[in-house]
């Protein structure tokens, strides 16, 4: 039989959607809003029909077990993570999963940081707070607000972007075209390791997907103190455009609900950083002395 014939099964009335499929579907759709992927990106990058993927993401898809792993590999994830079983893998996941359960996420926040502490010293680096990391969607202003703080401080700059081209030896949009998304994801995360090894004192700029890879992401939270630019998705578009590039999201009819997307996907991973400084509705004068501020008063607390 045809691969694609097999790919999934439609249910035909919206009311007899089962559960589980309903649930797999949204942490497919989640997922890929995560790490802002269209979802054509991810059904060619997974070898199956963008309707195929729509229906797995909206519940009436019943896929196979082969389809499900592509979609996990075009979306960087174990098949465990997509399926949502991870937690059952052993009996200390299933102890750990129970003490956690429905905590707040005030209690999430402090267990994360006890276990880091508990299981990696690098987190009590004392140089932390002296490292300010700017994370935020594409247009939050990080490299002009960057550069202004660090001039401000008397700090080096770095554009996390370039340190990556660097290392490659090409672009950024070569190394997924060339590459893929998981060696990007290598390189970024060894462009994050250099800097923290090479600068005590600095100002990062990151690239707005650093939050898609946990790893990479907890490596950030340990070793620098970091500053949510955060705006409206409509200033996030304007200002992208404004510079003459719309991507990643330049072909898409639904530019805006796409933004939103990826967004609502990384907000909650944005929302870890130490400071959050909205520049919605403010010039960049507005915007740097509000992050001045925030970054000066935390450099003042005792480390």
């Amino acid at each position: 039989m045809n691969e694609r014939a097999h790919e999934t099964v439609s249910v035909a009335d919206d009311e007899s959607k089962n559960p589980l499929l309903v649930a797999l579907g949204d942490r497919v759709r989640n997922l890929r809003a995560r790490r802002g992927l269209t979802r054509k990106a991810v059904a060619l990058t997974a070898d199956v029909s963008e309707r195929h993927l729509a229906n797995l993401e909206y519940g009436t898809g019943n896929a196979s077990i082969l389809v499900l792993q592509q979609v996990a590999n075009a979306l960087q994830c174990s098949l465990a993570e997509l399926v949502g079983d991870v937690t059952t893998s052993s009996p200390e996941w299933l102890l750990i999963r129970e003490l956690l359960e429905r905590r707040g996420e005030a209690d999430l926040r402090r267990a994360r940081i006890a276990l880091s502490e508990l299981l990696d010293s690098s987190s009590s680096d004392p140089a932390r707070n002296r490292r300010i990391a700017l994370i935020g969607l594409r247009g939050a202003g990080k490299s002009t607000l960057g550069q202004m703080l660090a001039d401000d401080l008397e700090v080096p700059f770095i554009e996390l972007s370039r340190e990556i081209e660097k290392i490659a030896g090409c672009s950024v949009r070569e190394i997924h075209d060339l590459y893929g998304t998981n060696a990007y994801r290598r390189y970024e995360r060894r462009a994050l390791e250099e800097a923290v090894q090479i600068y005590s004192e600095v100002v990062i700029a990151t690239p707005g997907g650093i939050v898609s890879d946990p790893a990479t992401f907890n490596e950030l939270l340990a070793h620098c103190a970091t500053v949510w630019l955060q705006a409206a998705p409509e200033e996030h578009m304007g200002r992208v455009a404004a510079q003459g590039d719309t991507r990643p999201m330049a072909a898409s009819k639904e530019a805006m609900d796409d933004l939103r997307r990826i967004l609502t996907g990384r907000a909650a991973f944005y929302s870890k950083a130490d400071m959050v400084v909205d520049t919605s509705r403010r010039d960049l004068a507005q915007s740097f002395q509000s992050l001045r501020a925030a970054v000066r008063e935390s450099l003042a607390e005792p480390a």
